[in-house]
């Protein structure tokens, strides 16, 4: 990767932005639908917030989407970014508290074979999709591109701890597994909005990176 892109280069990633953004809106807000009414329909509160979570990464890809309609993307950077991060804590404090209180016994979790069934599509879909839009952003030197890459990252932990609460749940009954799961996904999203507030985005692919690479890229970012 080189340390400065071409004009026709930047034009190019700037139109894959707006595609992949433009396909997380619509994934996103089907996902949330279905999440949010089986989660409902279960008294589950790992699945509720799923389902809330789609909506908001629906949010953050409308950011994104936003500033780089406009003249100049760069500009606007750090306000999409902080925008993304108070989504995270949003998402944080709303699920602490539903999980709260289905721990106190308010309601029994039931059996959720749409929620399994959505979690495990989210497991398939969302890691190419996260790694192809921080690529992207990367390239672009875009920290709320790549924010909102890791918005979908969180996506897929989400994904697997929600199948895992759900799935014990209903081999096991163990109703309480639901409640450990919510808590789990309220902690990654305070986590993750933390880091997006300060502007610390971290690669959530650093495995697939080389030193040279995040050297190059340190590079762009000073220039």
């Amino acid at each position: 990767m080189s340390a400065a892109i071409t004009a026709d280069r930047r034009v190019t990633l700037h139109r894959r932005v707006r595609l992949i953004v433009a396909f997380t809106i619509t994934y996103n807000i089907l996902e949330g639908i279905i999440a949010v009414a089986a989660g409902a329909a279960a008294s589950s509160a790992a699945l509720i917030g799923f389902g809330l979570d789609s909506f908001i990464e629906v949010l953050s890809a409308v950011a994104v989407a936003w500033q780089f309609t406009r003249k100049n993307p760069e500009r606007w950077e750090k306000p999409t970014v902080r925008a993304i991060g108070i989504a995270f804590f949003a998402l944080a404090v709303y699920v602490t508290v539903d999980a709260i209180i289905a721990l106190a016994g308010v309601e029994p979790v039931e059996h959720s074979p749409l929620g399994i069934g959505i979690a495990v599509a989210s497991l398939v879909v969302m890691p190419a999709l996260a790694w192809f839009q921080f690529r992207t952003g990367r390239e672009l030197g875009s920290k709320s591109v790549q924010a909102d890459a890791k918005q979908l990252l969180l996506c897929i932990y989400l994904s697997g701890t929600v199948l895992i609460g759900l799935l014990l749940n209903s081999l096991f009954g163990w109703t309480w597994a639901d409640s450990i799961a919510a808590l789990i996904i309220a902690a990654l999203a305070m986590r993750e909005g933390i880091e997006a507030w300060r502007g610390d985005i971290e690669s959530p692919f650093e495995l697939l990176q080389n030193d040279d690479g995040d050297q190059e890229f340190e590079a762009e970012e000073v220039s």
